[in-house]
């Protein structure tokens, strides 16, 4: 599996763990950036990773801003992105089997790095249900 990671300024520490933590699990990572604590606009890098996606460059995204919320938003944006908050464990679980997220968003400021890592397992080990959640999903790209 292609995992694809960004973040901004604020994210850069967490998004460096993740993707040294998914590499030595053999995955195999993308990094899209930031590449410093340096201020940048996370709009850019939310853009980066919706690209990459919907090109088919890579199977997931995993962002990180200070919250994971405005990183978020502007993902969201982008028809055809699904992109989570995982802000606790029932919501790792969830994105995947009922929303079928492909970009999975934390907080580089409020977010642990073991409960970080532990949604990521638990949204990779979950499968989407599909069946009436397929339908709702059709939906959000009308």
């Amino acid at each position: 599996m292609k995992i694809a990671v960004a973040s901004d300024h604020a994210g850069f520490e967490m998004k460096d763990f993740i993707a040294k933590t998914l590499s030595e699990k053999s995955y195999d990572v993308l990094d899209l950036g930031t590449s410093d604590c340096s201020s940048v606009d996370y709009p850019t890098f939310a853009d980066k990773m919706a690209h990459c996606i919907l090109e088919h460059q890579a199977d997931l995204g995993i962002l990180v801003c200070g919250t994971g919320i405005g990183i978020s938003i502007r993902a969201n944006r982008h028809k055809g992105i699904r992109a989570a908050l995982l802000y606790s464990d029932e919501v790792a679980q969830m994105a995947k089997q009922h929303n079928n997220a492909n970009v999975i968003v934390f907080g580089g400021r409020t977010m642990d790095k073991d409960d970080v890592l532990r949604r990521i397992d638990i949204f990779l080990n979950t499968q989407f249900e599909g069946g009436r959640h397929q339908k709702r999903i059709d939906l959000l790209d009308l």
